[in-house]
């Protein structure tokens, strides 16, 4: 009984689906302009002599060894006709809100984990839809249908199971690993496709001769607490295909970041400012536009010689507005960037909160508060750019966008399973991603 019907009517196993969309931004682009189809398509800059890193390759573009997070320089080397794009954030979070929708005519238990992927618990929703396999039929046509176009679909009982499933038979797959055959499905794959087992675990997992996910189940449990600790239970119970993690809506996104590199190095306040209020303003506007408040700013640098520095501060008030993120992003930069050249600039807010819940603290202006939602008001009608402040004109700053799991079109973080023996960043790595995958 797929799906894990008991004879007495009752679900006791659940059904999980992984729905991935295949090459997302690159797909959006190729389908927008049908005269790059069959094209290698390139996002994530204007050129391949731009600073920077590829977003997303089209499957003709990863044929040549181009993949997300490469410099877009090296990505030219190695594909010298690609057709590089730049990255057009406001679009592909509008197709992302469409998917999302077409996912949530099956289940309400969707969690969207990045702008183009989400796991979705259809285990009560059989009687109405099918079994797993036909569910994921269905959203594949759906997402074909209604957006234009194609998704990759695991079906499993676990959503480690299922994300894995999905990246299997690309572009345009569906596996369905039935109930009682994880383990099975996993052991003959590549350690490194395991939640959990970054480069530094693979290679100590190598010491004990392991090479697939079935060489790791096999390996006794104490053997795995005494070499990795605490985290090598869980490996040897991912191994054999366990997850307890649900799906569901629960986490709130930590954070809101926008960061920009310079084409040129700069040592320029003027430039250096305004880069900050840019970013600022953005940061700012999707925190209102989440309706939520930040506690914490944080400042990213990064200067010539690839050195990167981040320095951030707690609020005296929680705030969604520009001006208390910029004034505290400046006083955070403008003693580390005297003196060099920089090459990259971010900001980032974080320890958000509902803003109904931060109503204890002192309220904004009410003025001020108007104005600004009569700017969003306007932004939001009439795209980003048509209401501006008087010193950003020109500035020709990016509109804010990253695809990365904090900061998602639908605002939820991952509870993907970190790794331990990983170097630990000063401030949360996925926060700052440059780079889509």
């Amino acid at each position: 009984m797929e799906d894990g019907a008991r004879d007495d009517g009752a679900m006791d196993v659940r059904t999980i689906l992984h729905v991935d969309l295949d090459a997302f931004f690159a797909a959006v682009e190729q389908r927008d302009h049908p005269e790059l189809r069959g094209k290698p398509v390139i996002v994530g800059g204007g050129g391949p002599n731009d600073r920077g890193v590829v977003s997303a390759a089209s499957y003709e573009a990863r044929a040549f060894g181009v993949h997300s997070a490469m410099p877009l320089r090296q990505a030219g080397r190695l594909c010298p006709h690609g057709v590089f794009l730049p990255v057009d954030g406001a679009k592909y979070q509008a197709v992302s809100v469409e998917v999302m929708a077409i996912l949530r005519r099956f289940t309400p238990l969707v969690e969207p984990i990045s702008i183009d992927e989400a796991f979705l618990d259809v285990t009560g929703s059989r009687i109405l839809f099918g079994d797993g396999e036909t569910i994921g039929r269905r959203i594949k046509e759906a997402v074909q249908a209604d957006v234009g176009l194609t998704a990759s679909v695991g079906v499993a009982r676990t959503k480690l199971v299922a994300k894995i499933a999905s990246d299997l038979r690309k572009p345009d797959g569906l596996v369905v690993v039935p109930p009682g055959e994880e383990a099975a499905f996993l052991a003959p794959l590549a350690i490194t496709r395991l939640w959990g087992v970054g480069a530094k675990s693979a290679a100590a997992l190598r010491e004990y001769g392991v090479q697939t996910i079935g060489d790791l189940a096999a390996l006794p449990e104490d053997l795995l607490v005494r070499r990795f600790g605490k985290h090598g239970a869980s490996l040897g119970d991912r191994a054999r295909g366990m997850d307890a993690d649900p799906v569901g809506d629960r986490d709130a996104a930590k954070s809101i970041s926008h960061e920009h590199t310079f084409d040129v190095d700069t040592s320029d306040r003027e430039v250096i400012e305004r880069t900050i209020l840019g970013m600022a303003e953005g940061v700012a506007g999707r925190l209102r536009d989440s309706g939520v408040k930040a506690a914490t700013v944080t400042v990213k640098i990064r200067d010539s010689s690839f050195r990167t520095i981040t320095r951030q501060r707690t609020l005296p008030q929680p705030t969604d507005l520009t001006e208390p993120i910029f004034r505290t992003a400046m006083e955070l930069a403008r003693p580390e960037v005297r003196g060099l050249r920089i090459r990259l600039l971010g900001v980032g807010a974080s320890g958000l909160g509902e803003r109904d819940q931060l109503a204890l603290f002192a309220e904004d202006d009410p003025r001020r508060r108007r104005v600004v939602e009569a700017a969003d008001a306007v932004r939001h009608r009439f795209g980003e750019r048509a209401i501006t402040r008087a010193r950003l004109v020109g500035s020709r700053l990016p509109a804010p966008f990253e695809h990365d799991p904090m900061t998602a079109a639908e605002a939820r973080a991952p509870r993907q399973p970190s790794e331990p023996d990983e170097e630990p960043a000063a401030v949360d790595p996925e926060s700052w991603s440059d780079d889509a995958s």
